[in-house]
């Protein structure tokens, strides 16, 4: 089997958008598998599916996957169209970082020069502002460390508790706040 076609390729996609929409609307493996398979003879629908599950055996004419290897290709569908579904996204979460990036440019460089000639407050701290908005938005500001100390700044205690020993706690906090 050679690398599928352009007809091929979209008839695969459009597979995979039903397999997740049914999944989505609480379809079962093996009926998604048997709604989405090429041999007419397991397909739920009694048609040949485009690119169904099982379509190079329909095509020699052998006899159709098991009902394990249908759900098995239902189910790589599903993970492979989520996938494909997050690159995406994150590629548009990208795209809409950077698009964002030169908005903030943009009024960052009018900010900037009024700040910069007039020596105007108000546009000194605008553009503090989108000096901090950029950061957030590209990550640039160091991490927060943050550390928990016991008294004194020593070493926190830990000990175990017992359930009857953690009621009892609460029990008394419940009898302290009433």
């Amino acid at each position: 089997m050679g690398r599928p076609d352009k007809a091929q390729r979209a008839a695969i996609a459009r597979r995979r958008s039903d397999a997740i929409d049914l999944r989505l609307a609480g379809v079962d493996w093996l009926t998604i598998a048997r709604k989405l398979a090429a041999d007419p003879a397991v397909n739920s629908d009694r048609v040949p599916y485009p690119q169904g599950y099982g379509i190079e055996r329909y095509r020699k004419g052998q006899e159709p996957p098991e009902d394990q290897a249908l759900i098995h290709a239902a189910c790589r569908d599903v993970r492979k169209a989520l996938d494909d579904r997050r690159t995406e996204l994150n590629d548009d979460v990208d795209e809409m970082r950077a698009l964002e990036a030169d908005r903030l440019d943009r009024l960052f460089f009018v900010a900037y020069k009024k700040a910069v000639r007039d020596q105007d407050l108000a546009a000194i701290d605008r553009t503090l502002r989108i000096m901090e908005r950029r950061a957030r938005l590209l990550g640039l500001d160091m991490p927060t460390k943050t550390e928990v100390a016991g008294p004194d700044g020593g070493p926190v205690h830990v000990a175990n508790t017992t359930a009857d020993e953690l009621a009892a706690l609460i029990d008394l906090t419940d009898q302290a706040d009433s």
